[in-house]
């Protein structure tokens, strides 16, 4: 089912814009380009002065209908984002070779218990999910995540989750955790 939020015109452009970032909520997966994005996506989620990201050409997957709503742009609160990737490597290859370094190796399984269940496993770099001095960092970076509680096979949408090579996952929104250091 595609549905469209009323007063949005036809939507026409905006199956054919290209996907920049994706977002997991607690409702929806979210796609699209993170407007005035000027670094890397890890950082501008770090930005403290923002709570509401928006998101330009959105595709908004429900998590519970599977139904998809397109739209020019929607307001993401940044407390509600579970995990984020980057499909767009703005960076250059200096700071991807820095992502994919083998320094990430602690194996982790997270749990969210929100309206969803979500398990997130992979590598972090050695107890990334704690507080850093003099650092609030609100997020850290997960290399080869390994989704599990959605059903990654309802759509072709949610398909995209099966294959993320690194996932910027949120702090705060994890119950439980297993450090396999």
């Amino acid at each position: 089912m595609q549905n469209q939020p009323q007063g949005e015109g036809s939507g026409a452009g905006i199956s054919s814009a290209m996907v920049e970032d994706v977002f997991l909520t607690d409702a929806f997966l979210i796609k699209g380009r993170l407007q005035g994005k000027y670094q890397r996506l890890a950082r501008m989620l770090e930005d403290v002065e923002r709570q509401f990201l928006t998101i330009e050409d959105a595709v908004m997957v429900s998590l519970r209908s599977n139904d998809v709503v397109r739209t020019p742009r929607v307001q993401v609160n940044v407390r509600e984002i579970i995990l984020a990737h980057e499909l767009v490597d703005m960076a250059g290859d200096a700071a991807y070779r820095n992502m994919a370094s083998d320094d990430k190796n602690t194996r982790i399984r997270a749990f969210y218990s929100g309206h969803i269940q979500l398990e997130v496993a992979g590598r972090i770099s050695p107890r990334a999910y704690e507080p850093t001095r003099g650092q609030g960092r609100r997020f850290f970076v997960m290399q080869e995540p390994v989704i599990r509680g959605l059903d990654l096979e309802s759509s072709d949408e949610l398909k995209l989750l099966r294959s993320l090579p690194y996932a910027i996952v949120q702090k705060e929104r994890l119950s439980y955790l297993y450090d396999f250091s």
